[in-house]
């Protein structure tokens, strides 16, 4: 009889354990999926133009630096997120919706202006992916916020919303990867025009969106 009762309380006990890895490993999958799709949400493409004008500059040699320009912009979106969720620090959201395309619109035309000193323009685009990563954390926070409502929990559904950003960004930056690298070996597209032409036409997005969430 005691026997039967430890049991059925061993497998009570592992019902909930199951439960509860169920339950976690869905809001992990929610709040990554949030996260992910928020930057890949081609309505909203101001995160997707941003990770254009910094990955351009780069190729499939140059991948460690690739790898540093992701880090670089994660730890800078990170850390106002962070900040941002515990409401240690709070801005207008409007004024950061125009910060926004202004950090594109620079980007780009220091792509422009550094396109013919390539290694000079990499160490500037690490400078700007950590700098202006801080002020798309801060975008990120807006979305985040509104997601969570009034929830006492942060930390778990923040990392977990982090990751499907950090997903995102991996993604978009292959892909600038690979179409650059079919253009410049396929097409014979030069380094020079690719870069060129792109940065144009992200700084002509950037200028629209700037006019457009104008604040004052």
């Amino acid at each position: 009889m005691e026997l039967i009762t430890k049991c059925k309380i061993n497998s009570i006990s592992f019902s909930i354990f199951e439960v509860s890895i169920f339950i976690t490993m869905q809001d992990f999958l929610f709040y990554f999926k949030q996260g992910l799709f928020h930057v890949l949400d081609f309505s909203a493409y101001d995160h997707i133009l941003f990770l254009i004008v910094l990955a351009v500059v780069f190729s499939f040699k140059e991948w460690r630096r690739t790898l540093l320009l992701i880090t670089f912009f994660t730890i800078g979106h990170s850390i106002t997120l962070a900040l941002a969720a515990y409401k240690v620090v709070s801005f207008n959201v409007d004024i950061i919706e125009f910060l926004i395309p202004i950090t594109i619109f620079i980007t780009g035309v220091i792509n422009v202006i550094f396109v013919g000193k390539i290694n000079q323009k990499n160490v500037i685009n690490l400078i700007f992916a950590l700098f202006f990563g801080l002020i798309h954390g801060l975008g990120f926070s807006n979305y985040f916020r509104g997601m969570i409502g009034k929830s006492e929990e942060k930390m778990m559904p923040l990392l977990e919303f982090a990751l499907g950003i950090e997903a995102a960004q991996i993604i978009i930056v292959l892909g600038i990867l690979i179409i650059g690298s079919i253009l410049q070996s396929l097409f014979r597209v030069t380094k020079r025009d690719w870069i060129l032409v792109t940065s144009s036409i992200v700084i002509g997005f950037s200028i629209q969106m700037i006019l457009e969430r104008y604040p004052w």
